[in-house]
């Protein structure tokens, strides 16, 4: 495999990877509309490919069962003579058919149909990377990558380790993961994935000029940014999610052979089994509002 530092960059050709939250729960109660949403979207999209010709854009649809690729500019133009209307129709009629079968399968999975169901976004970050991977064996020079996520929903604890995963995958392939969050929740996950790949994180104040959002942040390539006075995330939530519970904790149990975290005290490591020597612990709960 090539390593990305011998990879041969255009500074100002870009390939976004788009990462899609198409939770239903979410946009039944969001303040802006699906629909608005993805014209936005849709915009912001054709945007990019208009800045230059070389420029490579595609869509991940990320829901609560599933994940899927909706849009991908390298096979929709590569006759060079697709109408760029017709073709990003194309990629919303294909959004509306991935929710309705995500619907489908959430339903016959028996997921409980709450606003406070996760999309799936550790999958999609998965499928971004291999894409992006794909691309990096594919010759000596490609576009700047970089991975956008628009999330709304809120994060799924129990899907900590594989993001955890797919951000040092982006940082030691050097791809920045941007965030612009359309709910009105933080997301602790995305807060860390783009402090360590060194993207930006933004959470717009008025959601109906999203695509001014997208266009003047996130449409500049990487080279551009420089250049650039972009957003600072004032603070980044380190909280990590215990491996026992799936919980969102303050203090823990490290695991010092398999770093598994634990929100309670245990003898033996559910994940690697390594057994604990017999010492005297604190209760957690006991100890004075400190982090560690």
């Amino acid at each position: 495999m090539t390593s990305a530092h011998s990879k041969l960059y255009s500074d100002d050709v870009s390939l976004v990877v788009v990462v899609v939250d198409t939770n239903p729960f979410f946009w039944a109660g969001a303040a802006l509309p699906f629909a608005d949403f993805l014209s936005h979207l849709i915009h912001f999209v054709n945007s990019l490919l208009l800045l230059s010709n070389l420029n490579h854009a595609v869509i991940i649809a990320a829901g609560v069962s599933s994940c899927a690729y909706v849009f991908d500019s390298g096979n929709a133009y590569a006759g060079g003579t697709a109408d760029v209307a017709e073709t990003l129709g194309k990629a919303s009629r294909k959004m509306e058919e991935f929710i309705k079968q995500d619907a489908r399968e959430t339903a016959s999975n028996g997921t409980v149909a709450d606003g406070g169901a996760a999309s799936l976004f550790s999958g999609a970050l998965s499928l971004a990377l291999c894409y992006i991977q794909r691309i990096f064996r594919s010759g000596t020079r490609h576009p700047q990558p970089r991975i956008l996520c628009l999330q709304g929903s809120p994060d799924g604890p129990e899907q900590y380790v594989a993001v955890m995963n797919s951000i040092f995958s982006a940082q030691r392939s050097m791809v920045p993961i941007d965030t612009c969050i359309v709910g009105t929740q933080d997301s602790a996950f995305l807060q860390q994935a783009s402090y360590i790949t060194g993207g930006v994180y933004m959470k717009p104040q008025e959601l109906s000029g999203l695509f001014q959002y997208l266009a003047a942040v996130f449409a500049t390539d990487l080279h551009s940014r420089t250049f650039l006075r972009l957003p600072k995330t004032l603070g980044v939530d380190f909280r990590a999610s215990c491996f026992c519970h799936k919980k969102t904790i303050d203090m823990g149990y490290v695991c010092s052979v398999c770093l598994s975290i634990f929100c309670k005290y245990h003898k033996k490591c559910s994940t690697c089994g390594s057994e604990f020597s017999r010492v005297s612990m604190p209760d957690l709960n006991s100890l004075p509002d400190q982090r560690q």
